[in-house]
C-alpha cells in the first residue's frame, strides 16, 4: 500500500485524538466511514489504527468497534518505546522547540569511556551537547556521542536542527533499535547552569545505545531532563 497514504491518514486520526475531537472512552468512526473519509482501502485503514494501537491510542473492542484510550497528560510526554526527534516531540505535544548547540568537537574513546558507552577504545566521535528549549524554558541537555565515520559531514548547523532527520533524509542511513535506561540522577553543576532547574537538586537521565539496520551502534547519548516538566509514557499489554 502507498507509504503517503497510510502516514497520512494515521497522523490524521492521531491528532484528532490528541485534539479530543475523538475524545478519551469514545468510539472511533466505523471502518466504513473511515474508508470513504480518507478514500482509501480497507488495509490502509486497517495499518494505521494498528499503529496508533501499537502507540496506545486506542483500543479495538470485539464487536463494538474501536475505543479511544488516549488521555492528555498535563506535562509534556516523551515516548520510551518509540524513537523520536526532539522537533517531532514538540509537535506532538504543541510546543515551540529551540536548539542551542554549546559543545561541538571530535574526541577518541579511551577505555573507560569505550566501557561507559558501548563503542570501541580508539573510535572517533563527534560529541555534541546541545540544550533544548521548550517554550523559552532550558529543559533538556543532550550529550551525545556519534561514531564520526558514520556521519563525516556533521555540523554544528545541522546540529541545532536535527541530527536525526540528517541522518535520514541526506546520509540515508536507517534508525532501527534504541536501547534506553532511565535514571535519576544528582544534578550537577553543568545540569544547574545550563537548565532552569526550578529549585531541583535532581534530573530524570534517559541513556540510550542506538543502532542502523546493519545492528552497528552510532550512538551514545545521555539526555539530563528537568523532572518538573516532563513524562515518559509506554504502552503495555499482558502476555500469557
Amino acid at each position: 500500500m502507498p507509504k503517503a497514504k497510510f502516514e497520512g491518514i494515521y497522523r490524521s486520526i492521531k491528532q484528532k485524538i490528541e485534539a479530543q475531537d475523538y475524545p478519551y472512552q469514545s468510539l472511533l468512526p466505523s471502518e466504513n466511514t473511515l474508508i470513504a473519509e480518507y478514500g482509501c482501502s480497507r488495509n490502509t485503514v486497517r495499518r494505521a489504527l494498528a499503529e496508533l494501537s501499537d502507540e496506545g491510542y486506542i483500543q479495538p473492542i470485539q464487536g463494538k468497534g474501536v475505543r479511544v484510550i488516549y488521555q492528555p497528560v498535563g506535562k509534556t510526554t516523551f515516548i520510551i518505546g518509540g524513537i523520536e526527534t526532539f522537533q517531532e516531540t514538540a509537535r506532538r505535544n504543541h510546543l515551540h522547540a529551540v536548539t542551542k548547540v554549546t559543545r561541538f568537537e571530535t574526541v577518541v574513546a579511551d577505555e573507560k569511556f569505550a566501557r561507559e558507552s558501548g563503542f570501541a577504545p580508539g573510535d572517533e566521535l563527534w560529541a555534541v551537547e546541545r540544550v533544548r528549549y521548550l517554550d523559552g524554558k532550558a529543559l533538556i541537555l543532550d550529550v551525545n556521542y556519534f561514531l564520526k565515520e558514520f556521519m563525516p559531514g556533521l555540523t554544528p548547523e545541522i546540529a541545532a536542527r536535527s541530527i536525526y532527520e540528517y541522518i535520514e533524509n541526506e546520509l540515508g542511513m536507517q534508525i532501527v533499535t534504541s536501547k534506553r535506561k532511565m535514571t535519576v540522577e544528582r544534578a550537577t553543576i553543568r545540569d544547574e547552569q545550563r537548565l532552569d532547574l526550578n529549585g531541583y537538586d535532581c534530573v530524570a537521565v534517559i541513556t540510550n545505545h542506538t543502532f542502523n539496520s546493519d545492528g552497528l551502534m552510532f550512538e551514545y547519548t545521555r539526555s539530563r531532563h528537568q523532572p518538573d516538566y516532563f513524562c515518559f509514557q509506554d504502552t503495555a499489554t499482558r502476555k500469557k
